[in-house]
């Protein structure tokens, strides 16, 4: 049951045109199941998925197709079941237009699942069941697509406490023709709810908020009613006032509580934690029922014969998603995904459903007119005045205009949520955002190559102190060798070396004797032993050697030069 709570009126903001009507009249439709599915392994901010499969493959709807990578990732899984025929770039929904890696199933029309388990999220332990939550994908369905359960990680404050005291669920959808989060709400609230009490358990917060904008009347009344069905008053359901950018994280927080999300900085940080009512469901469908986040909402609208709301399968391609919808009108003059204030241009329409994928908008001359010219800024201040982050645009403007991303940065550029309020007012009709989009990429750009730089530099330095240090180990290990085997020498010349002494006493011992022994003999007229006995040839020999020798003694003392004496 909704209970009073004070709001509070965030900055600037500006009131579009809503044509929520065009689609929120008819219930949500199931798209029907279709031959192929393209599912691109890059679906949320951080590292794109690991494929698991090669081409050839048979797979179940449900299996884990594509494992997270890295800490800021999540999984992806198979729409349905068939055969991989193919991994490869192919067209995704992105605003640069570049093909991305994807894998292609051949849908076999059985739509066999896996087993899937429900979670016991109650008595669970917090961190398995954020691996769990990991493994099935989940990701934000708001459009930021972070990775549900790196949110769901609120770790813990100094005094041991949840640093998260107040859980939003997001049911603002300010943006012009989306009306996906509306179906939702009206139709499935009941299940919404169970979703954020799951978070709100995980989260530890003591508050839980649902804020919807007040042009959602009926969303209102269906969530009012599950929570009365449920006899429950845990969950808080608050009308907002509709005010475009009244759906984003940090304007809804400040309209919930007053609490202002400082510069530079999140939600998290002053205890609030956002979701958006989307995942709130796919929660609930991943620990009630453990099915991974294979499937959405997306609203189909404007230039097309039937607009409204389709749970797609995600890699559903976004041409067959247009022709469940009745397809383009004749004068159609392309697509946008997302709204009009935040979306981009869709490139090619064989590009799939993603699970940032909330809004295919057609566009036609009637709805969407060719923009003016831009002519130069008059510094009116009216894009200050709308800012909701209480920027100064036309400073923001001129300093990335001129390439000056220093003092851009100056005016806090990167607080710019780029929503889009600041190029809606402006007289002058300039693409505002687009410039601060050019800025921030560059400055990212030049980040990047400042930490290449940086590190190879790093690794230059340490070369070098590496290479100085063993060159002077090496010298240190000859100096010491040196300065031993001198320090030997030094020993052995000046007789300080008792082992030294003693083999040379012992050796000139043995010389004395051996000397005194060969006196003795020669006195006695004797031979040494080793000659007697010998036989005759020998004695010959001995004979004849030392008549060699004495006649070279003869001949040598004759050839020296005589000497007067």
């Amino acid at each position: 049951m909704s209970q009073p709570r004070k709001l509070h009126n965030f900055p600037g903001g500006v009131h579009p045109a809503g044509h929520k009507a065009e689609s929120n009249a008819s219930p949500i439709r199931p798209m029907p199941l279709l031959p192929r599915y393209v599912v691109p392994l890059r679906q949320h901010i951080g590292t794109p998925a690991r494929p698991l499969v090669q081409v050839g493959d048979r797979v179940l709807k449900g299996q884990m197709i594509g494992a997270a990578e890295g800490y800021v990732s999540t999984a992806v899984h198979a729409p349905t079941s068939g055969k991989v025929t193919a991994i490869e770039p192919r067209a995704v929904p992105h605003p640069s237009g570049l093909f991305d890696e994807a894998i292609v199933i051949e849908a076999d029309g059985e739509d066999r699942s896996i087993g899937m388990q429900p979670l016991d999220w109650r008595t669970l332990d917090p961190s398995a069941l954020r691996n769990r939550i990991r493994e099935m994908g989940l990701a934000g369905l708001g459009g930021a697509v972070f990775p549900s359960y790196i949110k769901l990680n609120p770790g813990a404050s100094r005094n041991g406490a949840s640093p998260i005291h107040t859980l939003i669920l997001n049911g603002a959808e300010c943006e012009p023709w989306i009306t996906c989060d509306d179906r939702l709400m009206r139709e499935r609230a009941t299940q919404m709810l169970e979703g954020a009490r799951i978070m709100g358990h995980m989260l530890g917060a003591r508050t839980v908020i649902v804020g919807v904008e007040d042009n959602k009347p009926e969303a209102i009344a269906a969530l009012t009613k599950a929570l009365s069905e449920a006899e429950a008053d845990d969950i808080e359901i608050v009308t907002v006032p509709t005010c475009y950018p009244g759906g984003g994280g940090k304007q809804l927080a400040y309209t919930l509580t007053g609490v202002e999300v400082p510069t530079g900085g999140l939600s998290t940080d002053v205890g609030i934690q956002v979701f958006n009512v989307g995942t709130a469901f796919s929660l609930y469908q991943a620990v009630m029922h453990g099915e991974p986040l294979i499937s959405r909402v997306v609203t189909v609208t404007g230039h097309v014969g039937t607009p409204g709301n389709f749970e797609a399968r995600v890699g559903t391609p976004i041409s067959d998603l247009l022709a469940a919808a009745g397809g383009s009108l004749e004068g159609a003059s392309g697509e946008i995904i997302g709204g009009p204030m935040m979306g981009f241009d869709l490139m090619d329409l064989a590009a799939p459903v993603t699970k940032a994928v909330n809004c295919v908008l057609v566009k036609s001359p009637a709805l969407f007119p060719p923009k003016p010219e831009a002519l130069p800024c008059i510094r009116c201040g009216a894009c200050a005045r709308a800012c909701p982050v209480e920027l100064q645009p036309f400073e923001m403007y001129w300093f990335s205009r001129a390439r000056d991303f220093g003092k851009a940065q100056g005016y806090n550029l990167f607080d710019c949520i780029e929503c889009g309020c600041c190029s809606f007012v402006c007289p002058s009709h300039i693409p505002l955002v687009d410039y601060y989009r050019f800025a921030k990429s560059e400055i990212w750009e030049r980040e990047r190559e400042k930490q290449s730089s940086d590190q190879a530099r790093t690794r230059h330095e340490f070369k070098t102190y590496r290479l100085e240090r063993e060159k002077q180990e090496k010298a240190d290990k000859f100096a010491k060798a040196a300065a031993e085997t001198k320090a030997k020498a030094s020993t052995a010349e000046t007789g300080d070396d008792p082992e030294a002494a003693k083999k040379k006493a012992i050796l000139e011992a043995a010389l004395a004797r051996a000397a005194k022994a060969k006196e003795e003999m020669t006195a006695a007229g004797l031979k040494p032993r080793n000659v007697e006995n010998l036989p005759p040839r020998v004695e010959q020999e001995i004979a004849e050697i030392e008549a060699r020798r004495g006649t070279a003694v003869a001949d040598t003392e004759a050839e020296m030069p005589k000497v007067d004496q």
